[in-house]
């Protein structure tokens, strides 16, 4: 049986008018800004006029640590949000942004698949709104005026040697992660080592994801440390006077964009950290306003629990006054033979101990999303080659951790499949068991929370950290940042930060190799084991495969 792509089902879906959608949620039309007939932005001043409604329940989708053959945590997220609706539950679902890097790389889009889509599918992969334009805009005008502040007698002692503030692109270009700029004469500046990282991970994008209003975002952006002084004092963003111009270029930026699902239900798309390298949750403000507009809001946290889940629950959670009331974690038959030894061209035929012998990395995850309190419910992700008794053995070992686990077939049904695990869903919400708290409190040392997180989630026996990174922390601290959460960055593959380690290891190290102080953003970044806060295109990435047909459509985009 042949499948259509998932271009080919967004091409042919029955789109309605941007405003009908709003309306679902209770938005007027002059309380939207459209961008064409099939997205807009929600209104900042409609927006602050919810601050009176009481909040719906949310719910947080996750999954297991990704592998070649798998996950669909977008897809299940739209498809539970579908799935909520056609129950006759007011539900919206609330996602990422798509970067340009993984859609011409690796990772392909992040719009969801099958028949559990949101659209435009073409737009939101490709330029979209321009959120991520004026992201990586913002963030380089304020790369500019650091060098131009240097160039024009250095007023406030920047010790070049110490200028922390990388430029950025959202782009995967490995080829720019360590550059030395200035160089051509006295008229370009003063030659110094520097480099690029890919948007997602800048911390303006942090600060619009994390932000309440322009107003706070200002003030986050002002707060951004760019450099230290000879004397090892910090030089904020505000002192470079930049946070003004910065916030004039983000204005539109910070508004929510409105889009729908395939079966025309209301999505909220807005913002795209990513969960190995940044903090990998939508913005605080599309969820809080998703919260005031819907009685369930289905959100999800980029890569595994052990990634976005936690971020989300420790960092997002914890600075928006938020807690989910159900974590959905993501799981295929697929993966689970992957995690048992199987190799990815053998993973069509059926192998039931492989399945059995891969489902400790879904254990381990279980396990570590009940430890903040929450009740977990386990979507087996429905692969067509997926048999009944792996299926079985998928919902043995839930059962055993105390879990459950329901079969899941949006992908290839839309809300029709999907009905059972949303009705289980709402069970869940609505019976209160949830019990939410962060796992490490707000003045525990910044060494500890690093430490708290590799051992009580990685499961690692130790943190490795030199003295140089043990100091800086402690000056982070006595300079008063010691309240503030800590962003991991280490590989998505593997619990530990070797991403060729899969399963459920145990006895490992995690090695940090530098620590970067997002002040404004309100988090410590540990860069842990060889993760790139720039990542490289594969041998053959995807854009190779992307173009335009004779009837100028876009092909090879998924």
């Amino acid at each position: 049986m042949s499948y259509k792509s998932d271009i080919e089902i967004a091409r042919e879906a029955h789109k309605l008018p941007i405003q009908e959608i709003g309306s679902k949620l209770g938005i007027d039309s002059n309380d939207l800004l459209p961008y064409g007939h099939d997205k807009a932005k929600i209104n900042q001043d409609f927006i602050q006029s919810l601050t009176n409604k009481s909040d719906g329940k949310l719910i947080l989708v996750t999954a297991i640590n990704p592998t070649p053959a798998g996950e669909g945590k977008t897809t299940t997220t739209v498809g539970l949000g579908d799935g909520l609706n056609s129950i006759g539950k007011k539900a919206a679902i609330c996602i990422r942004e798509a970067s340009l890097g993984p859609c011409f790389g690796m990772k392909g889009g992040a719009a969801g698949g099958g028949y559990a889509q949101v659209v435009p599918m073409e737009d939101m992969n490709l330029h979209f709104t321009g959120d991520f334009h004026a992201i990586t805009s913002a963030h380089n005008l304020l790369s500019a005026m650091i060098d131009n502040h240097i160039y024009w007698g250095n007023a406030q002692d920047i010790d070049t040697r110490r200028v922390v503030w990388r430029r950025v692109v959202d782009m995967n270009d490995r080829a720019l992660r360590q550059i030395t700029a200035s160089l051509g004469g006295v008229s370009n500046g003063f030659p110094r080592e520097a480099g690029f990282d890919i948007t997602v991970a800048s911390e303006v994008m942090a600060c619009l994801c994390l932000a309440n209003d322009l107003k706070d975002l200002e003030v986050r952006l002002g707060n951004i440390i760019v450099a230290y002084r000879r004397d090892k004092t910090p030089v904020f963003c505000k002192d470079i006077k930049a946070d003004g111009a910065m916030t004039v270029l983000l204005k539109d930026a910070m508004q929510p964009n409105l889009v729908q699902t395939l079966e025309n239900n209301p999505a909220l798309v807005h913002g795209g950290p990513f969960a190995n390298i940044a903090h990998g949750c939508n913005s605080v403000v599309a969820t809080k306003t998703a919260l005031k507009l819907a009685d369930y809001v289905v959100t999800e946290a980029g890569f595994g629990a052990d990634l976005g889940a936690e971020k989300f629950l420790n960092i997002k959670c914890r600075k928006a006054g938020i807690s989910p009331s159900a974590v959905v974690l993501v799981a295929t038959v697929r993966a689970m033979k992957m995690n048992g030894g199987v190799a990815k061209n053998d993973l069509g035929m059926e192998n039931v101990e492989a399945v059995t012998k891969g489902c400790p990395n879904l254990g381990r995850h279980i396990e570590n999303v009940k430890s903040f309190g929450i009740p977990v419910i386990v979507a087996i992700n429905h692969f067509v080659t997926d048999t009944e008794d792996e299926v079985q053995a998928v919902k043995n070992y839930v059962l055993s951790m105390g879990s459950e686990a329901i079969v899941s077939k949006h992908w290839e049904f839309g809300s029709k499949g999907s009905k059972d695990l949303a009705e289980r869903v709402v069970e869940i919400v609505d019976s209160g068991s949830a019990n939410f708290a962060p796992i490490y409190p707000d003045d525990m040392s910044l060494m500890e929370k690093i430490e708290t997180i590799s051992k009580r989630i990685y499961r690692a026996d130790e943190v490795l950290a030199d003295k140089k990174i043990r100091d800086q922390l402690r000056a982070w601290e006595d300079q008063g940042y010691r309240d503030l959460p800590v962003c991991m960055a280490k590989t998505q593959y593997s619990f530990s930060t070797d991403p060729s380690l899969r399963g459920a290891p145990t006895g490992h190290s995690v090695p940090v190799r530098e620590v970067r102080l997002s002040a404004g953003a309100g988090f410590i970044v540990a860069i842990c084991g060889e993760i790139m806060t720039m990542p490289g295109l594969p041998k053959k990435p995807a854009a190779e495969t992307i173009g335009l047909n004779e009837l100028g459509n876009i092909e090879g985009l998924f």
